[in-house]
């Protein structure tokens, strides 16, 4: 197989003769397509579709900073144990409605006496009362302990 001299890769060879109009003498390849002629191409108004997505991220990105409200956690120095117990009390008191309803389970399925109805009765109220008072020392109310888990809504 032969190899053809002018499909050595390479700088450009210089062309014999003299140069057309327009190019330089040695330019062997073609010019790039006029800015005109691509404009022409184009519909009026139409929008090239890497702009379009990034148009569509700015809005989208715009759209959830301005849904998202204010942080769920706050972590700041001044507040940090403040932000701690909160989201300590959060976890306990969704554990407390949880046990409270299976607790209501098994007493409409009747898998519990009477007095382990009392007792568990008994411990998710202390342990209620607990989470209030715990609540009050750091000026937190109930509604407080409700996270927000933006899309998925509120926590409890």
């Amino acid at each position: 197989m032969k190899r053809r001299r002018d499909a050595v890769p390479g700088p450009p060879r210089q062309t014999s003769g003299p140069a057309r109009a327009g190019r330089p003498s040695g330019r062997t390849s073609r010019p790039a397509p006029s800015a005109k002629r691509s404009e022409r191409r184009r519909k009026p108004g139409a929008v090239p579709a890497e702009l379009r997505e990034i148009e569509a991220l700015r809005t989208n990105l715009e759209r959830v900073a301005r849904d998202s409200g204010p942080p769920r956690w706050n972590a700041s120095p001044e507040d940090v144990r403040r932000s701690v117990v909160k989201l300590v009390l959060t976890l306990v008191e969704m554990i407390r409605q949880i046990l409270e309803r299976q607790a209501i389970r098994r007493m409409e399925a009747d898998t519990l006496t009477p007095e382990e109805t009392e007792a568990i009765g008994l411990a998710l109220m202390r342990l209620e009362e607990t989470i209030r008072e715990l609540g009050a020392q750091f000026d937190l109310k109930p509604e407080d302990l409700n996270l927000d888990l933006g899309p998925i809504g509120r926590l409890m």
